[in-house]
């Protein structure tokens, strides 16, 4: 029957998942440290563990010689005799050198290694589960929280949220479940260390993936993420297969996906947009909810500036509050974005129609004429249209973006889907309204826009 010992050796290694051969080696091993330090001997020396009896035994090994030169390691032919009967010169004999008091010794030893072992091994488990897992999203609770570090416990190992990977808006309670993106696995003395974080842009890509299968598959790939944490986020997806919505994908049935990532980060808000190889239509789709008509793109100095114009009535969607809708398309596309009004054509006339896109002449292109186009009003109540003026327009429509439309030769404007004027498109001569032209007049802003920079 094995000796209490052992058998207390094997329940323990078993229960911390460490293997038995490992912990009786590292017994051995500190035993053997321990004799050679009290004696202060230099000999080859082995701890031998009996695992029936669980006796532990000293023993000095040395090789059979013909003329000692080494006593600490070497052991004459004659002298050999004690310890084996046949000794050959090259044979290795064992000499018992067990002191009176090591079984005192061996006891508290053995409870020292035992939990050193424990310690190390645990800590080396630690750090080879997490290793690959650096960049993956963890669920933990929330064991203690001041104003240095949040400490997250993560089943076997405890996590360290610093300050700078926290979110400025969230508030942190002992046992709170919380999600967090594994950024740093450390080895250290004292065990591995787990830096964690919830302001890495990286959580929102990792969220993403979990909720929208499109993405687990590769259908729908998200390419840049913008993010400010805790207020709002910018995440634009392109589509890998054909027919696929990658919007619709992300935003789910009544928004049901997107909403469970905002849940998850605490209400911060998420704008999820189309991307686009042009980038010009990118920067457009960037400044969602804005709804741009025309993006000017300039990459010739050390900065690239796009010059985006916006309806009157949207400037405070595209900048945002406190400029964080532009900021975020500025983070997200790598232009710094200059919004305009449609009063700024007025000022540039038509260079900047002129700098939108490149021209093989001096002057205006002739854009092909198909559905309503935006022109601009100027101070004087008339609007350019291919280097021809007609007006004037009413008061309540200077300086603002009107859309024109040209029908069997006739000049038509119209504002907010109301034709609001008629003009004779060679003599520049006003026509009066027909009323039956008032109903369900198409006005296309979006398309007209995408006409002009076409």
């Amino acid at each position: 029957m094995k000796s209490d010992l052992y058998t207390a050796i094997a329940q323990i290694a078993a229960e911390r998942g460490i293997p038995r051969d490992a912990v009786l080696l590292s017994i051995q091993q500190a035993l053997t440290s321990v004799y050679k330090k009290s004696t202060g001997s230099d000999e080859e020396v082995v701890v031998e563990l009996d695992q029936t009896t669980g006796e532990m035994q000293v023993v000095v090994l040395k090789t059979v010689v013909e003329s000692v030169t080494n006593p600490d390691t070497e052991i004459s032919v004659t002298d050999a005799h004690e310890y084996s009967a046949a000794p050959i010169i090259g044979d290795v004999v064992k000499l018992q050198r067990t002191p009176e008091n090591f079984g005192r010794i061996a006891a508290q030893t053995v409870k020292q290694v035992v939990q050193t072992r424990i310690r190390d091994y645990e800590r080396e488990t630690v750090f080879k589960e997490y290793q690959d897992k650096e960049g993956e999203v963890l669920s933990g609770v929330v064991q203690r929280a001041d104003s240095r570090a949040v400490i997250i416990e993560l089943g076997k190992a405890e996590a360290v949220m610093p300050a700078r990977e926290q979110v400025p808006s969230e508030r942190y309670r002992p046992n709170q479940r919380v999600k967090v993106l594994l950024t740093e696995v450390n080895a250290h003395a004292r065990g591995p260390q787990l830096i964690v974080s919830r302001s890495d842009p990286r959580l929102i890509r990792r969220l993403f993936e979990q909720e929208v299968p499109e993405i687990q598959t590769g259908a729908v790939e998200i390419m840049e993420i913008a993010r400010e944490p805790g207020l709002r986020s910018k995440v634009a997806v392109a589509a890998r297969q054909e027919k696929v919505d990658p919007v619709g994908s992300c935003v789910g049935v009544r928004g049901v996906r997107i909403q469970n990532i905002v849940n998850e980060l605490y209400g911060e808000k998420i704008d999820v947009i189309e991307w686009s190889s042009d980038t010009a239509s990118f920067i457009s789709n960037a400044l969602s909810p804005a709804k741009p008509t025309n993006v000017s793109l300039n990459d010739s100095g050390d900065q690239r500036v796009a010059t985006v114009i916006v309806p009157s009535d949207q400037m405070s969607l595209a900048i945002g509050k406190e400029g964080q809708n532009a900021r975020l398309a500025y983070k997200l596309t790598g232009w710094r974005i200059d919004i305009k009004g449609p009063e700024s054509l007025l000022e540039a006339g038509g260079e900047f129609f002129r700098s939108a896109q490149p021209s093989s002449s001096d002057r205006m292109p002739d854009f092909s004429w198909q559905g309503s186009q935006p022109r601009a009003v100027q101070a004087d109540g008339m609007i350019e249209l291919g280097g021809s003026s007609y007006g004037p327009l009413s008061e309540d429509l200077l300086r603002r973006q009107v859309d024109v439309d040209i029908v069997d030769g006739v000049v038509e404007v119209f504002y907010e889907r109301d034709l609001r004027a008629r003009f004779d498109k060679e003599s520049g001569e006003r026509l009066p309204l027909d009323e039956s032209e008032l109903i369900d007049q198409p006005v296309q802003s979006g398309a007209a826009s995408e006409q002009l920079l076409s």
